[in-house]
């Protein structure tokens, strides 16, 4: 009876060392492709803006002004220059008009941004 249990302990004892050497091979793999895409993350951080930038960026390219795109939004155009500036967000009522506005949806329109 010790001998069964004696080998039973080893059947086990080395199941969890495939388990582990298993685990280990993915993380390193993970490791890996990490740090081979580290270049790819860096060149789309550089290229992502914050939103106010977005907004800017995306104003300008279809020539509109702020008193335009304050009164399309029902906004004024003060909040449309904080926006612009940083200073402040607009609502998610305010960015799904925004996106309209310019033509695109609202996940392109954040997809911009870092």
């Amino acid at each position: 009876m010790s001998g069964i249990s004696l080998f039973a302990v080893m059947a086990v004892g080395i199941l969890f060392m495939g388990l582990f050497v298993w685990l280990l091979v993915l993380v390193i793999r993970a490791l890996r492709k990490y740090i081979r895409s580290e270049p790819a993350r860096s060149e789309a951080a550089a290229v992502k803006r914050s939103l106010g930038e977005t907004i800017r960026a995306r104003r300008t390219a279809c020539k509109m002004t702020q008193e335009f795109v304050a009164e399309t939004v029902g906004v004024s155009r003060q909040a449309v220059s904080k926006w612009e500036s940083g200073t402040s967000e607009p609502s998610t009522s305010n960015l799904l008009a925004l996106a309209r506005l310019f033509g695109i949806s609202a996940e392109e329109l954040l997809r911009e941004v870092e």
